[in-house]
């Protein structure tokens, strides 16, 4: 298995996205849906990345924002990756340099049709089943439905989350990487240093192991 890679998401404090970084994180995900508690405007996001390695991956969350928006944003907080939590249209949102990614619940067997059918320069990112609050639940996601699209293709794996839970996930799905929020927080768009340096121990152990 290839090394597994870490995204935290819902980062909303400096301090929060320094640590990430310092634990080994691959990418911050930055949310700019409204409906989100963990949301942060554009500027607030460029300023928490700004001196950031340029290895880590800046990553923003929207929820049927349109394309114009979505390219405005991306521009403004110096996104390297975009990624979709609605019903969007994937062919609308390439962006030249800008990874595109696209979320899944897989709620329906169809989903994972879908998932697997994505353009090969979009990664399926598959999540827990919440059409309100589009992640950031703590829920699980269906992990072998998950596992389904994985042997196909290379995809994020997100949705309840934590390092409790991570290896057994990794184990069955066989992600390219894991995406954390509320598994790493004490509160909403709040990190604890604790659960985040847990979460990045045990992914660095599983990747230890298959090195």
């Amino acid at each position: 298995m290839s090394r597994v890679r870490v995204k935290i998401c819902g980062i909303t404090r400096r301090e929060d996205a320094e640590l990430a970084v310092e634990l080994g994180a691959d990418a911050l995900g930055f949310i700019f849906w409204s409906g989100s508690p963990r949301r942060v405007d554009p500027a607030k996001a460029a300023a928490i990345g700004q001196g950031l390695p340029a290895s880590v991956a800046r990553v923003g969350v929207f929820v049927d924002a349109s394309p114009e928006e979505v390219r405005l944003v991306a521009h403004e907080a110096a996104l390297d990756a975009v990624q979709l939590h609605g019903s969007e249209a994937v062919d609308e949102y390439r962006l030249p340099g800008v990874m595109l990614i696209k979320s899944f619940d897989l709620a329906e067997g169809a989903d994972t049709a879908r998932a697997i059918a994505l353009p090969r320069h979009v990664t399926p990112l598959v999540d827990a089943h919440d059409r309100v609050r589009r992640g950031g639940t703590g829920r699980t996601a269906n992990w072998e439905r998950a596992a389904g699209v994985a042997r196909a293709r290379p995809i994020l794996l997100a949705g309840g989350l934590n390092a409790e839970t991570v290896s057994a996930a990794v184990a069955l799905v066989h992600p390219w990487g894991v995406d954390v929020s509320s598994g790493v927080e004490s509160s909403p768009g709040v990190k604890s240093a604790e659960r985040m340096r847990a979460f990045c121990d045990e992914i660095n152990r599983l990747n230890q192991e298959t090195a």
